[in-house]
């Protein structure tokens, strides 16, 4: 090997912290993390303030969020590069995943064949898996750059799509099935017995199953639409992620489990399991899924499509006040002030990160005051999702003046009107 790879590679090993492969970006976005939240640390405690600030608390408080959001700005930049090198790397591991199926589909047949010897459906289940796993795999190269056979359910806001994932495992279970079917066919010999598994695609056999694939899939499309649609009208914020994880399916973008999309993954599970265990016992016919399961599954289906309607909700200001210090004197507001604004969801789900908090921004007449980040020991005391303190600034004219919010996704708040005096 010659001295240049050697340094190539050693390069990429330890603490590599470039961005060009997986191991190297999420050192780095580690590292950056590491130096932000000491950073936030030591500023809540009060250390690290330059003499220049440190006798205004209005001026410290203003460097100490300008520091913190710069050191967030390169912790979302890291982020971004480890998510980027992780969703390029994921098509390898999904190819792998669906090889090692195929190799497990093969040693269950292989066991079952025990005593019962190898039968034609056997061979027709074995091509049909090794037909989906094939054009699984060049989707995947396909789209190596974006997530490989895992990109259709990825959604808009970079997070796997809990209504994609569910239509997407009904629709590679009925491919599968089909092509079950259709290597029986071509393997039949008689023509009684291609009529019987002709038969076995009749609807009055797979009714149940057929429907409850209409549902998921109408269930994807419409939910994008009403998705897309409340973010559109401003009542449904939404914040891209970083990556997509897996826990995505089963939780909200703040990352809390959700009741509908753990009961839309779940029913379905089960049901695709019910599907499959009837198609290992009748391979002739497509997977009699019974009514009373079918009915389930739609309001199961239902369910998680009314949670999507019910979701989210526009961010409201309900008040806004003079903030006071210990000793102050009442007073009304005037420039130079610092005002409490009193409300609810400013700071939208997955936006917790200083990076996003500090691109929030209050409208106080025609100015444009960023919201400060206030740092305290693991976490920040403003802004949160139902208060924020800003300074009213100098260039603020006196009289009645409308204030307004806009959080990290881009959403205003309605227009609340305070009097600002000399």
């Amino acid at each position: 090997m010659s001295a240049g790879a050697h340094g190539h590679d050693s390069a990429h090993r330890g603490g590599c912290t470039c961005g060009d492969c997986p191991h190297g970006a999420r050192e780095g976005h580690r590292r950056a993390v590491a130096a932000f939240l000491r950073r936030r640390d030591e500023f809540a405690a009060g250390q690290g303030l330059p003499a220049a600030v440190a006798h205004s608390a209005s001026a410290s408080r203003q460097w100490v969020s300008e520091e913190l959001a710069q050191s967030a700005g390169v912790v979302a930049e890291r982020g971004r590069a480890e998510g980027q090198a992780w969703l390029t790397s994921l098509w390898r591991r999904t190819t792998g995943v669906l090889w090692a199926t195929v190799v497990l589909l093969l040693l269950g047949q292989a066991l079952t064949a025990v005593g019962t010897g190898w039968t034609a459906a056997r061979t027709a289940g074995l091509a049909a898996a090794l037909v989906v796993a094939g054009a699984l795999t060049a989707a995947s190269w396909f789209h190596r750059a974006k997530g490989g056979a895992l990109a259709p359910v990825i959604g808009e806001d970079n997070r796997l799509s809990t209504s994609r994932a569910v239509a997407a495992a009904w629709v590679l279970f009925l491919a599968y099935a089909v092509l079950v079917l259709v290597g029986r066919l071509v393997a039949a010999s008689r023509p009684e017995e291609r009529d019987a598994l002709i038969s076995g695609l009749e609807l009055a056999r797979a009714g149940g199953i057929v429907t409850v694939l209409a549902v998921v899939c109408g269930i994807a499309v419409l939910v994008r639409r009403v998705v897309g649609l409340r973010v559109l009208g401003q009542r449904l914020q939404k914040v891209r992620a970083d990556r997509p994880r897996a826990a995505d399916l089963l939780t909200d973008d703040a990352g809390r489990g959700t009741f509908a999309d753990i009961q839309y993954v779940l029913i379905s599970g089960v049901a695709l399991l019910f599907a499959a265990v009837r198609l290992a016992r009748r391979p002739d016919q497509l997977p009699d899924l019974p009514w009373g399961l079918t009915a389930v599954v739609l309001v199961s289906a239902v369910t998680y499509l009314a949670g999507k309607y019910a979701e989210g909700g526009r961010p409201v200001i309900l008040s806004v006040v003079r903030s006071r210090e210990a000793g102050d004197l009442d007073a009304p507001i005037r420039t130079g002030d610092d005002i409490e604004i009193r409300g609810a969801g400013f700071v939208p789900p997955g936006a917790q990160g200083a990076d996003r908090l500090a691109r929030m921004v209050v409208r106080v007449g025609t100015v444009h005051v960023h919201v400060p980040l206030v740092p305290v020991p693991g976490g920040f005391s403003n802004p949160t999702d139902t208060l924020l303190t800003v300074p009213v600034p100098a260039d603020v004219e006196p009289g009645r003046v409308e204030v307004q919010v806009v959080t990290a996704a881009g959403t205003e708040t309605n227009r609340y009107t305070v009097d600002v005096t000399d």
